[in-house]
């Protein structure tokens, strides 16, 4: 393995790191998400649980290596792995190259950055709408850009830091917004009836299609979605 892998400092107890990126990320999620009934609350509650638990063991207390090194021993494929290099498990069981982790939280990097253009560009749409129909933009693409955005944001900082704590709660997140997304389609249903219908048989309901559909871009009055 890379020398350079290996440092030999302990990358950890640093919880003012863990207070300030947990803080940003969930304060942008509430801002562009808007939770207000009880069960969009229980679901952005759910994402907040895995914000902190991943930045916990990002910077705080790597738990994850814990458990992992007394569950394998001498096996554990790492020589010192509390060096902040060493906490990209997938990184470390992939042969502790330091180009694998750099590419690894660089790929995560990304899927991040998209993840919060398509919540910040789903907001904005309906934001500008004033309440009017939205099947412009994103919405011509997917019917829920920002879920898509959080799901890359999530699948983002999973690829980055993986822990046994997020690999536990990320599917649970995961069912909960795809159960929410469901709730709140039959909202939409109650009330704009076959216009919402109509939408939802022609435009993807969480990965967005790469071309937008003939019904979006004819702007015919399709309903605007309320995430």
């Amino acid at each position: 393995m890379e020398e350079s892998v290996f440092s030999e400092s302990y990358a950890y107890g640093m919880w003012a790191a863990v207070a300030i990126n947990a803080a940003f990320i969930i304060f942008f999620a509430l801002s562009f998400l808007k939770p207000r009934k009880r069960w969009e609350w229980r679901s952005m509650g759910a994402f907040a649980a895995f914000t902190v638990a991943l930045f916990t063991e990002m910077y705080g207390f790597p738990l994850s290596i814990y458990l992992l090194i007394s569950a394998l021993g001498s096996r554990y494929p790492a020589a010192n792995p509390f060096s902040h290099l060493n906490g990209n498990l997938w990184a470390v069981f992939l042969g502790g190259s330091a180009f694998v982790s750099m590419a690894l939280m660089a790929l995560g990097a990304i899927m991040v950055f998209v993840g919060l253009i398509f919540m910040g560009r789903g907001f904005r749409q309906i934001y500008k709408a004033h309440g009017d129909m939205v099947t412009s933009g994103l919405y011509a693409r997917t019917r829920h850009p920002q879920y898509f955005g959080l799901f890359l944001i999530t699948a983002g900082m999973f690829i980055q830091w993986p822990t046994v704590v997020s690999f536990v709660i990320w599917p649970i997140l995961m069912i909960m917004y795809f159960r929410l997304a469901r709730r709140e389609e039959m909202e939409m249903v109650k009330l704009f009836g076959e216009r919402y219908i109509s939408y939802r048989q022609t435009v993807p309901a969480l990965f967005p299609r790469l071309t937008r559909t003939p019904l979006a871009n004819a702007q015919t009055g399709l309903p605007l979605l309320k995430l």
